[in-house]
């Protein structure tokens, strides 16, 4: 009976294992989300962003691609995506920098390199987007039309529409700082920012980090 007793007892202990691990996950992820836990820097990774916190999901929004269909996140292979704001209808150097910069980050992550995608994401669509320099990052003259630019700089970029109070959920530290572009997990939760002041090894050390510690 005792032997009995204690292989039940074994049986029961292993079947509430994943059911534990579930548990804690959950509870972890509602703070997490709350604010009230700062995971990633209890983890100890020396992250070089920003964490936005809490994390926003992003399929809570609205977005459109550029036929006009409906696009959701959740929806995509899961990927950690970089996520470059526009504004007001023209992009500016600090939107033709971010678009250059994560172009170049997305390329010097080497065999990771298809683990990674960007998205453009503006309130008002390619075609009515004006791109307001004369000269690239890269020092090559800038095209006349924006959608010409995407198009020849930036080709598996995918452009999205919002609404400015979905653009405003979003992007809310992009209007104090117009270099600030976002990480998204690929759960499709917005959870770090970075601009123009984090270097560009500062950003693929936490996306190596990131895609080495994530099935993303």
């Amino acid at each position: 009976m005792a032997e009995n007793a204690t292989n039940r007892m074994v049986l029961l202990l292993i079947g509430g294992i994943p059911v534990t691990i579930i548990l804690v996950s959950t509870w972890l992820w509602y703070f997490v989300v709350k604010g009230d836990l700062d995971l990633v820097s209890a983890l100890g990774t020396a992250n070089q962003g920003a964490l936005v916190q809490p994390p926003r999901p992003i399929d809570d929004q609205v977005l459109f691609d550029v036929s006009g269909q409906p696009f959701r996140y959740a929806s995509q292979p899961p990927r950690w995506t970089m996520v470059i704001p526009g504004a007001d209808g023209r992009c500016a150097k600090e939107c033709e920098n971010s678009l250059y910069v994560t172009r170049q980050i997305r390329t010097a992550m080497g065999k990771d390199f298809n683990r990674l995608r960007r998205l453009y994401i503006s309130k008002e669509g390619i075609g009515e987007t004006r791109l307001a320099m004369q000269q690239l990052s890269d020092g090559e003259a800038a095209p006349a039309r924006f959608a010409d630019y995407l198009e020849s700089e930036h080709g598996r970029l995918q452009a999205l529409t919002t609404s400015a109070d979905g653009y405003a959920a979003l992007f809310s530290e992009h209007g104090a700082d117009a270099s600030t572009w976002y990480l998204v997990d690929p759960s499709g939760w917005v959870m770090m920012s970075y601009n123009q002041n984090d270097s560009y090894k500062d950003v693929i050390a936490d996306l190596k980090f990131l895609l080495k510690n994530s099935g993303g």
